[in-house]
């Protein structure tokens, strides 16, 4: 059985930056066809950071896995009939560029109307924004990093992006889905600021200001509203530590020969640690019984008696470490597959994360060299060969020394 379950699926993907290019590669890892249309040359996102010292772009390779790439000159009315053509003839459309223009859902639907459409943009009402913009509107950054109320701080992973790509590509699905059950198209519309309001909405912290009328402050590395910190250890390495539940909590008590000493801190504090709200709310007096354990042993000790206890925890280490000496960032795990990604060699290489049991692994696929199939795309769904797709591609419709 192929776990290929989006095989019968075409999208072509106008994209550029994080969140369509990563919507559209979660399909296209579930089997469907996805071709990604840039402006002849390569989009904006072509020599995103990271690079190659040859300046491949390891970010572009990252988020266009699994895709087929096309060239157009979309500044062009050849370039953009071209363009309007494949999405016609494709059925269903992704994009973060303006849906306007020769790319208006309504005069393409005038040509196909069981056309999908879902255009992604930063806000609801039309403004510009990108996950760093979204990050400082949303007020999270006052709760990162230190307890400096004056030193708001980003993550450095666009979170928003990713749920956002995420939530296209489910919607994509959802309204194909419709469509095989009324025959009719949709458009769909998907806003930035929205997934992220969507998520602090449904995690509780608009709600935590409406009720409780107070603003939720930095804690470092504090799990708020439970205990988990983090601590040193004797080889100076950095643990994480947490207890979410009663279960956890027994567990770390067990781990760490700690229990009787904490129940004398339970009786003296008025206390029971098995509730997150005194575990919260004494979370300074555990840290302090706590820290000693932890710093009188190194990492792997440490390490041991946490895993054969069950305690909830996990070491602190670099991108590098985890790459070069982490089992799950390796062939162990069959997440990756050893792919040559063009211009770079082989890399290990995540495919989808889904496993669907009983069927036939997905296959990690890599990235195409930008351009290099808008002769094969062209010919294939337009049904242009010889002479008319050269007299195409001549016309600076496609990228001569990327198209394939």
């Amino acid at each position: 059985m192929s776990a290929a379950v989006l095989e019968d699926l075409k999208v072509v993907e106008i994209s550029a930056f994080i969140a369509a290019p990563l919507g559209g590669m979660a399909l296209a890892q579930l089997g469907a066809d996805v071709v990604r249309i840039d402006q002849a040359g390569g989009g904006p996102d072509l020599h995103r950071w990271p690079i190659t010292e040859s300046g491949v772009s390891l970010y572009w390779q990252g988020l266009n896995k699994a895709k087929r790439s096309v060239f157009l000159d979309l500044r062009a009315p050849e370039g953009q009939r071209a363009a309007q053509d494949l999405a016609v003839e494709a059925g269903i459309v992704l994009t973060n560029m303006p849906a306007k223009a020769w790319l208006d859902y309504e005069a393409l639907c005038r040509r196909r109307p069981d056309l999908i459409m879902l255009s992604i943009r930063g806000t609801h009402d039309g403004r510009a924004a990108v996950d760093y913009t979204v990050q400082a509107r949303t007020g999270l950054p006052f709760m990162t990093g230190p307890a400096r109320p004056d030193a708001p701080v980003n993550q450095l992973l666009p979170a928003w992006d990713a749920l956002c790509g995420l939530t296209a590509a489910f919607g994509l699905l959802a309204a194909e889905r419709r469509r095989r059950a009324t025959g009719a198209g949709q458009l769909v519309e998907l806003s930035l600021e929205d997934v992220a309001l969507w998520t602090l909405g449904n995690l509780g912290y608009i709600a935590e200001v409406q009720t409780l009328k107070r603003q939720r402050r930095a804690e470092g590395n504090d799990v708020y509203g439970a205990f988990g910190r983090d601590f040193a250890t004797l080889d100076g390495r950095r643990v994480m530590v947490a207890a979410l539940t009663p279960r956890h909590w027994s567990a770390l008590c067990a781990a760490t020969g700690l229990g009787e000493a904490f129940r004398h801190l339970e009786k003296a504090l008025q206390a029971d640690f098995t509730t997150d709200t005194d575990r919260w709310r004494c979370r300074r007096a555990i840290a302090a019984l706590l820290e000693p354990w932890v710093a009188g042993r190194t990492l792997a000790d440490a390490g041991r008696t946490f895993d054969a206890h069950r305690v909830l925890w996990g070491p602190y280490q670099t991108v590098r470490e985890l790459v070069e000496s982490d089992p799950a960032c390796s062939d162990a795990n069959p997440l990756f597959a050893r792919v040559q990604q063009p211009g770079v060699g082989t890399v290990l290489t995540p495919g989808s994360p889904l496993r669907f049991v009983g069927a036939d692994p997905l296959p990690v696929r890599p990235s195409p060299v930008p351009g290099e199939d808008t002769r094969a795309v062209i010919a294939e769904r337009l049904g242009l060969s010889g002479a008319a797709l050269e007299s195409l591609v001549s016309a600076g419709v496609g990228d001569r020394e990327g198209a394939a």
